[in-house]
């Protein structure tokens, strides 16, 4: 079949609900082939009007293998630092982090946010102790330009940092939706080692992305499904620790007297 024509629809010739629930949302549209980057070859179905199509069948079992890995850390206590900050992404990050009380960044990465994390945890401290001084009228003994500056000095805080508060230490993975815009939080991540998770469209380069999810990650219908998979995950991922810790606990109290002296 010549390429050129291949349809889009790939989920119509063997009937599958998840697959025809990503055609919906638009998950297979990539970019103009002349953008495809070479480490996305064997994830691309074809070409339909010079647009590259992603082979739906690649991403269900790479979004699968992603789940289960996201389900395993969080269900062990793992943090996971979600990243959107081009303007398709910020606001469904914004949805998901508030879903599963993970943090996140949805305005532009801060530079060390991961290769600097202590600085940034300081000025994260800095934030809430000047939100405890104002809330506990601590600026009123300050002069009216005074309390003005604080307050000016607490919003530009909030910009950069409202989303690092739940990162009381190093996050145990990033989930990143959008990977040529944010380029500067894969290169962080790479290099404390720190596993990745990201959507990758057919102009991202995949060999950098420890769970690399083949997938339109401009369309909103398509991040917002994607998302929505992954939070779902997340949030699995929490019902199994409590599960555990519930477990733990009983098996805990079971034991004889003094069992473990």
């Amino acid at each position: 079949m010549n390429e050129d024509v291949m349809v889009a629809e790939q989920a119509v010739s063997a009937p599958d609900p998840e697959l025809e629930a990503m055609v919906k949302a638009g998950v297979h549209l990539g970019h103009a082939k002349s953008k495809d980057h070479p480490s996305m070859k064997g994830h691309i179905f074809g070409v339909r009007n010079t647009v590259s199509v992603l082979d739906l069948t690649a991403t269900k079992t790479a979004l699968a293998r992603a789940e289960a890995f996201l389900k395993d850390r969080v269900s062990k206590g793992g943090l996971i630092l979600l990243v959107g900050t081009s303007p398709v992404a910020r606001k469904v990050i914004l949805d998901l982090a508030e879903r599963t009380r993970m943090p996140y960044f949805t305005e532009r990465w801060i530079g060390g946010a991961l290769t600097n994390f202590k600085v940034i945890a300081k000025r994260v401290e800095h934030l809430q102790t000047l939100e405890r001084e104002k809330a506990s009228g601590e600026f009123e003994k300050y002069t009216k330009k005074e309390r003005s500056m604080r307050d000016q000095e607490i919003e530009r805080l909030k910009k950069n940092f409202d989303g690092l508060r739940m990162l009381s230490r190093m996050p145990d993975a990033v989930v990143v939706i959008d990977t040529t815009h944010d380029t500067t939080a894969v290169s962080e991540a790479r290099r404390m080692k720190i596993p990745l998770v990201a959507l990758c469209d057919t102009n991202a380069d995949a060999s950098k992305i420890d769970y690399a999810i083949p997938a339109n990650d401009d369309a909103l219908s398509a991040v917002r499904y994607m998302t929505e998979r992954i939070g779902a995950a997340i949030e699995e991922g929490l019902r199994m620790g409590i599960v555990n810790q519930e477990a733990r606990a009983k098996e805990k109290e079971s034991q004889p007297s003094g069992a473990n002296q």
